[in-house]
């Protein structure tokens, strides 16, 4: 499917309320099945996920989103062996016991600032860590129309303390992933995810850039699309992030999104 340069990372939500409904999976056996499907479909990457954090999402206790995802990447790691797995989690202990369980790298959302103790379990593993930019400094993002006098250089600053801080406790630079953030983590105003889009090359120097499209809110459009309907622009974003530099696809629709990264690559070349 994709080439090298460009990684697919397939998104699994162990949650009853993700906002794309075909993401979750409420049983082991679907868990699998879907998990192979996405490797099937050019999947480098399974992310699983216990805890959703966009707009309207709840806070889950540690207990209960340990219970959703060690079981998750133990049945992933058995079935599947030579898969990539991360999970999706802003909690130390889960990121700790979940890398002892088998996962390989961790996405957090709020790029170290929900648990203090996150940047140790980092160091400590060796593992892939991705860092994202969000307007909010708690898990739970609002709805909120934030503005920027110029967004990517905000982005730009933060994403650099972070990963300063990151490095003070031991976390290798050349372990780190870059998350600009897009759609309510950057703003409700759609225009400074565009710009993200469009400016994504002035991340690449703060290390290998993750983009996650799929399916936002800011892809909605004039008509105000369904999540449902948000597949065509998706993959429109898809495209340019490529383009312009990113190295991780996050993707609730694996093939289509692996298909047009392919296109994409023969487009930067």
């Amino acid at each position: 499917m994709t080439a090298p340069s460009v990684q697919i990372v397939a998104i699994l939500n162990i949650t009853p309320d993700s906002y794309v409904a075909e993401s979750r999976v409420s049983s082991e056996e679907q868990l699998i099945s879907v998990a192979k499907k996405c490797v099937q479909d050019g999947a480098h990457i399974l992310e699983v996920g216990g805890e959703s954090t966009g707009p309207g999402s709840v806070d889950v206790s540690l207990e209960e989103e340990l219970r959703r995802v060690l079981p998750a990447v133990k049945a992933i790691r058995q079935a599947l062996p030579d898969t990539l797995i991360a999970v999706d989690t802003w909690k130390a202990e889960v990121a700790r016991q979940a890398l002892a369980a088998g996962a390989m790298m961790i996405n957090d959302i709020t790029a170290g600032r929900g648990d203090p103790d996150m940047y140790g379990v980092i160091a400590n593993s060796g593992c892939r860590y991705v860092m994202m930019y969000a307007k909010d400094a708690t898990p739970r993002t609002i709805k909120q129309d934030v503005r920027y006098d110029d967004v990517v250089a905000t982005v730009s600053a933060f994403l650099a303390d972070r990963i300063a801080k990151a490095g003070q406790a031991g976390v290798q630079r050349e372990r780190i992933i870059i998350d600009p953030g897009l759609g309510h983590f950057i703003s409700a105003d759609p225009t400074y995810s565009f710009e993200i889009l469009k400016r994504l090359t002035e991340f690449t120097s703060l290390g290998p850039v993750l983009v996650s499209p799929s399916r936002k809110s800011f892809l909605a459009g004039p008509e105000n699309l369904p999540v449902s309907g948000r597949l065509p622009a998706t993959l429109a974003a898809t495209t340019v992030a490529v383009v312009h530099g990113a190295r991780f696809i996050r993707t609730h629709d694996v093939r289509a999104t692996a298909l047009a990264a392919e296109a994409a690559v023969q487009m930067g070349h």
